[in-house]
């Protein structure tokens, strides 16, 4: 730790050295004297063109590019897309230096003391698409993409490798243009080396129809395409890792990559016991990441890879998968094929223990309980999307997806209930065996056709679906009641389910150009769902010995169907920096329903008319968005069944078949404003959420505290949250980078409810500071601190409620050293202080990973020891607050372990010629 706080302070010192400058100007087309918007001024070291700072020009075609430096002479840059770059050498012998205007021209010629010659600039803003050379931007050897966008201006990657651009989140990658293990942004941008990209492209996130037509993106999300270098599209490489450590703990994990041109084949393959997908390499922490997370991984212990799940949500899993993904195109690019296959297994077993405090308007009573639970779970996923361009203006795709489940665990559980005077009220035990097995089949195709003026389309969509589940459960209860008049109810049943849901769906899209940017949009979508579900319950006959009484009150046979019909009609502007529209829409739902056993045949008909509407306004470095939107939520099958469900003896659920559906009013806002002058920028968001007719559960507990729930509808439900963001980056040359972020957000629940027959208003209310700093020093040294506090209230309008107020803290710690040469030393620490927790189970915990590794075999081989949780602290405390209960939850979490693990990395590219360098011997 010394070594790391000298490093950091010997950094604070080199400020010394170096002096600030500010270079400006103007940027025209030499033609018409035009400015020109959003070119590009960068500057550079003479020695080794390591990039120094760069800005954009305003819509006036000015710039200010200010930077802290110790040269003395650098290389200046001025480009602009379809122009001649210029090249100045500049001596830098005064702190303001004005250059004047600088005209620009698509043909080389020379001007006084200034040479034009061909460079790639850092940065390019080509119409609504942001583009970063990524040799432009410096960063530690063996880098990986993550590593490389932390790099660059506006995009953020936090511990769990999320990634937002400008303050929107990312939620698509794509490699030359095409998907790479599905929808997973994780495993691209942690498996791929930097070496091998030429270009970071981000562009709204847009569908099929909207990249065909040219429509304006309406998501509120970011697409990253990763272009591949020429040289580097041909080759293999991947990475091997096998480790094994105490307590049996291990971990076997690889990714294999093969590209050729267009044609790419991924195969990666994995398995632990650590909670891991498997596949995120870290340079520091394998596949572990900050609190057992990496590749969506929830910290209960479950995670998904490209759309498929492992473990069941809690405790350990033991995980083995399999994958490959393949892509291609075919005759000129007309006809496009991506592909990929998972299969995961998981065993996961979790023991909780849970303290709940039930809230009732004269008192409360008090139930304890623990839970063992031991599943497995296996998995086949695959899917595909066939690409067809017949001509420029004719396109068709084709998407089938298949996902193949089965699972069986068991579930043991014991709970107590007592008054709030400790007299033991009831006492229950069960334990629950099942099996389940799914299937699930879904096909889309989409056929599109431009036609007539730019901009007018027809686009019609066939979507089916086919969801088969069969299940069985073992299910044995004892309850016991005590009081006055004491009781024992015990339950031995089976129950066998078959259910299959078919769905399909139709939809015409039509948009005419009424003149330019202005266009009529006429939609209208067909939905059909029906479910056949038999639910089949015997009771054990002793007579018999086997299960052969049948229970008819817990059965049932039933048809339900679900019928949607959505004509729309809107109006949209889509300007280059303004577009704003409004859209109507008229929703029918029918509902059908048909229960042989039970007799609760109904039929209900909904119609609803709604609206959206949508502003934006954009510029190169700002935007915002003001949107509504109205959705109709339809009851669950489930909710509407009036059939109970005793899963848990002490409470008892029913469905209503009255139910209305749920219709929720959202107005959501963000403005986003990147500052390139001051590599600084803002982010502000703000949602407001209504609901009418919201579904709730309502609960009545009896004189013995057996709980009874049920749904119905309430309106008066509303939210709203809202926060936002300011960061800055400060960079000296190659020496230093830091990263500042300040941020807050906040959330205010007004919640209506009964409890007890009685009304209930429950108001929360949540608040959130936080701060983090991620300093680099010459990629040899890391450091990255942050802070969070959480002030939490909660009120209720019922007198004999009790207000809740409590405040948590977190604090992080992440350091990263990569000095002396081929040593790798990363600490990660996390202290967390949860003040709502009740007297019994733990508050406070440190948690600290730590990674020690050694680069050899020329650097393609890391031998590494890591330990997890340090001090043994890893706690899984969580404490849930509801409009009628309190509930401390403590449940199975990995404990501290020790791994040693080798990391093999290789690669080959080109036609075969061998090139010593870093990493050893290379085909180029």
């Amino acid at each position: 730790m010394r070594s790391i706080l000298f490093a950091f302070f010997l950094s604070l010192s080199l400020l010394s050295y170096s002096q600030e400058y500010k270079i400006t100007g103007a940027i025209a087309d030499k033609a018409n004297n035009q400015p020109l918007e959003a070119a590009t001024i960068y500057a550079e070291t003479i020695k080794d063109s390591t990039l120094i700072s760069y800005t954009i020009t305003n819509q006036k075609g000015l710039f200010e590019l200010e930077f802290k430096t110790g040269e003395k002479t650098v290389n200046l840059f001025i480009s602009f897309n379809g122009f001649s770059t210029i090249r100045k050498q500049l001596d830098l012998d005064k702190n303001d230096i004005d250059l004047q205007t600088i005209l620009l021209e698509q043909r080389a010629v020379e001007l006084s003391g200034v040479d034009l010659v061909g460079e790639r600039s850092p940065i390019t803003i080509k119409k609504d698409t942001l583009e970063f050379n990524a040799d432009s931007f410096k960063a530690r050897p063996d880098a990986n993409v993550e590593d490389l966008l932390k790099k660059l201006p506006g995009v953020e990657v936090d511990s769990d490798g999320k990634i937002t651009v400008n303050g929107r989140e990312v939620n698509q990658i794509l490699v030359n243009g095409k998907p790479f293990f599905g929808n997973d942004t994780n495993i691209a941008t942690k498996n791929l080396p930097k070496e091998i990209v030429d270009k970071i492209q981000v562009v709204d996130t847009k569908t099929d129809t909207e990249k065909f037509t040219g429509k304006e993106s309406d998501s509120e999300n970011k697409t990253i395409n990763i272009t591949i270098k020429k040289d580097k599209n041909k080759g293999l490489f991947g990475r091997l890792t096998g480790g094994y450590g105490t307590d049996e703990r291990y971990q076997l994990s690889g990714i294999v990559n093969s590209f050729n041109d267009k044609q790419r084949l991924s195969v990666l393959a994995s398995s632990n016991n650590i909670n891991s997908a498997g596949f995120s390499f870290d340079e520091v922490y394998d596949a572990i990441g900050r609190g057992a997370n990496s590749v969506s991984v929830s910290s209960g212990g479950n995670f998904n890879i490209g759309g498929l799940a492992f473990g069941f949500g809690q405790g350990i899993t033991t995980s083995s998968n399999i994958g490959g993904n393949y892509a291609n195109s075919f005759k000129d690019d007309k006809i496009d094929l991506n592909a990929d296959y998972f299969y995961a297994n998981s065993d996961s077993f979790n023991d909780t223990r849970t303290s709940r405090e039930n809230i009732l308007p004269d008192g409360s009573f008090f139930t304890d309980s623990e839970t063992n639970f031991d599943g497995n779970s296996n998995s086949h996923r695959a899917s595909s999307r066939f690409a067809f361009e017949i001509d420029s203006t004719l396109k068709i795709t084709l998407r089938p997806r298949l996902n193949v489940t089965d699972a069986n665990s068991v579930n043991i559980r014991n709970e107590t209930s007592s008054d709030d005077t400790g007299n033991l009220i009831n006492r229950s035990f069960s334990r629950n065996n099942s099996e389940t097995d799914q299937r699930d089949f879904n096909n889309e195709l989409s056929v599109i056709k431009r036609f007539g003026k730019k901009g007018s389309f027809l686009k019609f969509g066939l979507e089916n679906r086919i969801l088969e589940n069969e299940g069985f459960s073992l299910f044995n209860s004892e309850n016991e009641i005590f009081g006055n008049t004491p009781s024992t109810e015990t339950v031995n049943q089976i129950t066998n389910t078959d259910a299959t849901t078919t769905g399909w769906q139709a939809d015409i899209e039509y948009r005419q150009a009424l003149k330019e940017n202005l266009f009529l949009d006429i939609a209208y979508a067909y939905d059909v769902n029906k479910n056949d579900n038999e639910r089949l319950v015997f009771d054990f006959d002793p007579n018999t010995n086997d299960f052969t009484l049948f229970n008819d009150q817990l059965s049932s046979d039933f048809n339900f169907r679900n019928t949607q019909q959505r004509p729309s009609l809107g109006i949209n502007y889509e300007g280059k920096k303004i577009r704003f529209g409004v859209t109507g829409r008229f929703v029918h739902t029918a509902l059908e329903n048909n229960d042989e056993l039970q007799d609760t045949d109904f039929e209900r008909d909904f119609n609803d008319i709604l609206f959206n509407a949508r502003f934006r306004y954009r510029n190169k470095t700002k935007s915002l968005n003001i949107n509504y939107r109205a959705t109709t939520v339809i009851p669950q099958v489930s909710q509407l069944q009036p059939i109970d469900n005793i899963t848990n003896p002490l409470n008892i659920i029913t469905g209503n078949p009255d139910l209305e559906p749920t219709i929720n009013h959202r107005i959501f806002l963000n403005l986003n404003n990147f500052d390139w002058k001051t590599r600084s920028g803002v982010f502000i968001y703000g949602n407001l959420t209504i609901d009418e007719d919201r579904i709730v559960t309502t609960t009545v507990t009896d004189e013995n505290f057996i709980r009874r729930t049920t749904y119905e509808n309430i309106s008066g439900n509303y939210s709203m949250n809202g926060g936002g963001s300011w960061s800055k980056r400060i960079k000296k040359d190659s020496v230093y980078t830091a990263r500042i972020r300040l941020g807050a957000f906040a959330t205010f629940n007004n919640t209506l409810n009964f409890n007890n027959g009685l009304r209930l208003n429950t108001k929360r209310f949540n608040i959130n500071p936080n701060a983090s700093i991620n300093f680099n020093f010459k990629e040899q040294l890391e450091i990255e601190p942050s802070y969070r506090i959480s002030y939490n209230t909660t009120s209720y309008n019922i007198d004999t409620f009790e207000d809740v107020n409590f405040v948590t803290h977190n604090f992080g710690l992440k350091t990263t050293t990569y000095w002396p040469k081929n040593l790798i030393w990363g600490n990660d620490i996390t202290y967390t202080f949860n003040g709502s927790i009740a007297d019994g189970f733990q508050r406070s915990s440190v948690f600290w990973n730590m990674s020690l590794g050694l680069k050899m075999l020329k650097e393609q081989g890391t031998l590494k020891v890591l330990a997890y949780d340090l001090l043994n602290q890893n706690i899984n405390t969580r404490r849930t607050v509801t409009q009628d209960f309190i509930q401390d939850t403590q449940g199975t979490v990995l404990q501290r372990y020790f791994l040693l693990s080798f990391t093999w990395k290789f690669d080959k590219f080109g036609t075969g010629k061998k090139r010593r360098g870093r990493g050893g011997v290379r085909f180029f």
